[in-house]
């Protein structure tokens, strides 16, 4: 658990210091006091904080990279993990939707936080930020370090462990709106990490959700709910989740039939 603790921490601070040094760089550059960071200099948090996760994870030794599992040519567990992405996108919004509203500091922080999504989203530079580097970054630390280590502390609780980094995975997105989401994928990527020894199937998966919420900022002009895509009818929402059922479950299931059992990490 100490171990845990630790790599999340990490991963806080290095957070927490990209946002000081780019903020720094901000009004050293302009020479005057921050108020709004423009989005193009969000990317720069993004990106700096990407890189300096990595670097560290992989210095410290918290991560070790290997080849070993897509040497194992796994390219039919890659593809239902993007297909299962993609059939969970439509429960998960609705969902969503029987989230109440917000209200109080929740409530600020929903709508600061989705602000400065929607002002990464709209710049060039944005998809790199949002689709490529997190998925990386995020099942590096949360599955490869966090994950591995609280099943090598408690391999008897396995889905307990499991839920744990999920709800850890869930509470670093500070973000109230999106925390029963994140907290629903983290079960779904901690039972695929384990399954395998290997982050890749989590970030394929990963980039798959991420990749769709970008298309349908750009295509739905940023979509607060199922009701914005496909309009208010129930009948409509229903056969929408009917159908993404259809592709989510068969998806699970040959996953489940397709991932091998590890024993050793193979990262």
């Amino acid at each position: 658990m100490k171990r845990a603790l630790l790599y999340i921490f990490a991963f806080l601070a290095i957070q927490f210091l990209s946002q000081f040094l780019v903020v720094a760089a901000y009004m050293l550059v302009y020479n005057q006091a921050y108020a709004d960071l423009p989005p193009i200099w969000n990317i720069g948090i993004m990106v700096l904080f990407s890189l300096f996760t990595i670097a560290v994870f992989l210095k410290m030794g918290w991560f070790k990279a290997s080849r070993s599992y897509i040497r194992s040519h796994p390219w039919d567990v890659l593809l239902w993990s993007v297909v299962a992405s993609l059939g969970a996108i439509v429960p998960s919004m609705v969902l969503q939707g029987f989230i109440p509203e917000w209200s109080g500091w929740a409530k600020e922080l929903v709508d600061q936080t989705n602000e400065q999504l929607e002002g990464l989203m709209s710049v060039p530079g944005g998809y790199m930020v949002i689709a490529l580097l997190p998925p990386v970054v995020e099942e590096m630390v949360f599955r490869g370090c966090v994950l591995k280590s609280l099943l090598r502390w408690k391999p008897q609780l396995k889905w307990g462990m499991i839920a744990l980094s999920a709800l850890f995975f869930a509470l670093v997105h500070m973000n109230p709106a999106q925390m029963p989401h994140a907290f629903l994928i983290g079960l779904l990527l901690g039972w695929m990490y384990e399954r395998t020894g290997s982050i890749v199937p989590g970030v394929a998966y990963h980039w798959a959700n991420n990749t769709a919420a970008y298309a349908m900022f750009h295509l739905w002009h940023n979509p607060q709910s199922l009701t914005d895509i496909i309009g208010p009818s129930t009948l409509r929402m229903l056969l929408a989740l009917l159908f993404s059922l259809c592709i989510l479950v068969p998806a699970i299931l040959q996953l489940n039939w397709r991932m091998k059992r590890t024993t050793e990490p193979q990262q």
